[in-house]
């Protein structure tokens, strides 16, 4: 049955004009999309749950973006959301992930087996690893009244805090660790922060491998506790995964390293090499923060259209690159044959990762076979959707 919607039908008794909001000073994908004629076609409109147009944009009109980064500014309120008002949704998508279209699939693949390397991450350069997604339960809107996950055990055992009878001690504790975990602090999870379940595989050192198989067989335990009740997670064959954010949708998954770059962090096309290897940075202390000591927090930049192996695979791949770049760099040398002439595609062939870990010296990727923009997801080339978003929850000061 829906929710109360006293406050949407009162609005109804205004025009569309008098109720649009002013939107000239914001800088979200929402406001580049939505017109007056578009909200007065969708104003009426409301999902089972009783989710509005009006919900949908109130955080793009209540926070008018970030300066330098576009922010989304709508979100879903149920899985329904992102069908009835799809007017304004899909080009939101498409706007915010590179040209995702309205009839584009998502692929997905969870098995570990598959990620190539990951294992053997320089140590003396890479501190940490790190892969997090977000996950809906079917069934519930978003987000819906949490529910304990006390029947995982093994590797994925620890203890459920219920805010109604934590005590100040164990939330003082929380704070101090920044999450909530399992045993061994390697495998968190988070109920109803903006997603039902924030979930977060993490361990000190280079061993991406060991982290991205944590996460994946870890998720499979949890849905298999929601399958229980009869509720798996949200998921379509277009979206993926389907999440409150528009900007987490396909994957939702951010897999990323604390990497010691200080020489190769200052070179004059860093910046460009991200962009072309399909990566993101951020400083030790999450978006908009400065390196500390050189140190930055490397990511997949791609959610939707391409698969969690190979988004976690364009991170494994990428950062040893740009860690041969900067021992190059320490001993004095040019790394101007390193970077790559094109967007390289993240799923990179057996061939060419073996370029890559020989250290291979090439001039352009036209020279590597398959990694032009042929090879590269959906046709894109140098400009890649850079999913940046802010959140306000860190661990180890730090946004999973």
């Amino acid at each position: 049955m829906p929710f109360g919607n006293t406050h949407n039908n009162f609005k109804l008794n205004f025009s569309a004009d008098e109720e649009f909001p002013d939107l000239t000073l914001h800088n979200n994908h929402m406001a580049k999309v939505l017109t007056k004629e578009m909200y007065a076609k969708l104003r009426d409109k409301q999902t089972p749950t009783g989710f509005t147009l009006d919900d949908v944009i109130q955080t793009g009109v209540d926070n008018p973006g970030h300066p330098f980064i576009m922010t989304v500014g709508c979100v879903a309120g149920d899985e329904e959301s992102y069908d009835v008002f799809k007017d304004l949704f899909d080009p939101v998508i498409s706007d915010r992930h590179g040209g995702y279209k309205a009839t584009d699939k998502h692929k997905t693949d969870l098995n570990f087996e598959n990620l190539k390397g990951g294992d053997d991450l320089d140590p003396n350069y890479v501190l940490s690893s790190r892969v997090r997604t977000g996950r809906s339960i079917k069934g519930y809107a978003l987000p819906p009244h949490n529910s304990p996950l006390n029947s995982l055990d093994g590797e994925f055992k620890g203890k459920y805090y219920p805010l109604k009878s934590m005590t100040d001690a164990e939330q003082e504790q929380l704070i101090t660790d920044h999450f909530l975990h399992n045993e061994n602090k390697t495998f968190l999870v988070w109920v109803n922060e903006e997603d039902h379940l924030r979930v977060i595989s993490m361990q000190q050192g280079g061993n991406m491998k060991e982290v991205f198989r944590r996460f994946c067989v870890g998720l499979q335990r949890i849905e298999e506790i929601f399958k229980k009740h009869n509720h798996g997670f949200m998921w379509n064959e277009h979206l993926g995964f389907v999440l409150t954010c528009p900007s987490n949708l396909g994957t939702g998954l951010r897999g990323g390293v604390h990497v010691k770059l200080p020489k190769l962090s200052t070179h004059a096309k860093f910046e460009e090499i991200l962009t072309r290897l399909r990566l993101q940075k951020r400083g030790t202390g999450g978006v908009d923060t400065a390196s500390v000591g050189g140190v930055f927090d490397i990511s997949n930049a791609d959610r939707i259209g391409s698969s969690e192996v190979e988004q976690v695979q364009c991170v494994v791949d990428g950062v040893k690159l740009m860690i041969e770049m900067e021992k190059k760099l320490e001993k004095g040398e040019s790394i101007d044959s390193m970077i790559p002439a094109q967007n390289p595609s993240c799923n990179l062939t057996s061939m060419q990762r073996k370029l890559l870990l020989k250290k291979t010296l090439v001039t352009s990727w036209d020279q590597i076979p398959g990694a032009g923009v042929s090879a590269c997801r959906r046709g894109f080339t140098l400009i890649s959707a850079l999913v940046v978003k802010s959140e306000s929850i860190k661990f180890n000061k730090n946004t999973p």
